[in-house]
């Protein structure tokens, strides 16, 4: 059995064979050639990679050098027959063809758009099921051990989101359960990482406030109003300011900041 990893540090799970070894231009071809797997990857694109757009004249050949390391590599690690097998040569490019057991992105992509359907179903209690496998398959930065160059880069600035959506979507859905208390680690962790991110100051107000903290959530207004302003110059959205006046009119049916927040 061969599996990639690369939700976290790069990864190769295979029985028997060493671990993989590679320098740090076969890495980030290597995850490259991953995060785009079962796509063809043209020599262009890995240039722009390997030189970020200032390959020299011998490009061309150092790239058919960096993938004779990696495919040697992969022997190594999983032996000669799986290495032909997923690591391809298709006209001016390479491609790792793999299955949908060989790589965790491919399972973290299924649970995330399971979870979207069901959110549209408005199948709450599946929703955060799903959302919990994806995020389970998540051991920290994507390709975390590998320096990108600004192909990869995007690439992996494109997962962070979906992950940070995966997060905003078992939140919501757990909110739409009724379950405040539960999610107030989580919305603290996300408020903490996304100091500018409104709609998750709003979710943990309106959550501490529906759990009876009303002082807590008046004080997370406050830290809110004070970090839009001290780093944006910006005073605090609308809906902010009613979640505010709810808790200090104690008004029942105070406005929900978990309403249709994920697309």
């Amino acid at each position: 059995m061969t599996r990639f990893k690369i939700l976290g540090p790069l990864e190769l799970e295979s029985r028997g064979g060493e671990a993989l070894r590679r320098g740090p231009k076969v890495a980030r071809l290597l995850g490259l050639l991953l995060v785009r797997a079962n796509q063809t990857v043209g020599v262009d694109t890995l240039m722009d990679e390997l030189w970020d757009g200032e390959p020299p004249t011998t490009a061309l050949k150092t790239i058919r050098t960096h993938v004779y390391h990696l495919r040697g590599a992969l022997e190594r690690s999983c032996g000669a027959d799986t290495a032909r097998r997923v690591l391809l040569t298709r006209g001016p490019g390479y491609r790792m063809d793999l299955a949908p057991e060989e790589l965790d992105l491919f399972a973290f992509q299924q649970l995330v758009g399971q979870a979207q359907i069901l959110w549209a179903e408005h199948r709450h209690d599946e929703v955060v099921d799903r959302a919990e496998q994806a995020l389970s398959l998540w051991r920290g930065p994507v390709l975390s051990d590998v320096r990108p160059g600004r192909v990869l880069a995007g690439h992996v600035a494109r997962l962070t989101e979906t992950y940070t959506r995966v997060r905003e979507l078992r939140v919501d859905s757990a909110l739409r359960l009724g379950l405040h208390r539960e999610v107030l680690p989580e919305l603290r962790d996300l408020v903490s990482v996304y100091p500018l991110h409104e709609g998750f100051h709003a979710r943990l107000i309106d959550a501490l406030s529906r759990s009876g903290r009303r002082g807590e959530a008046l004080s997370a207004f406050r830290a809110a109003r004070d970090t839009l302003h001290d780093q944006l110059g910006l005073e605090p959205s609308e809906e902010l300011c009613r979640l505010q006046h709810a808790i200090l009119t104690g008004a029942s049916g105070a406005p929900s900041a978990s309403r249709g927040s994920v697309n």
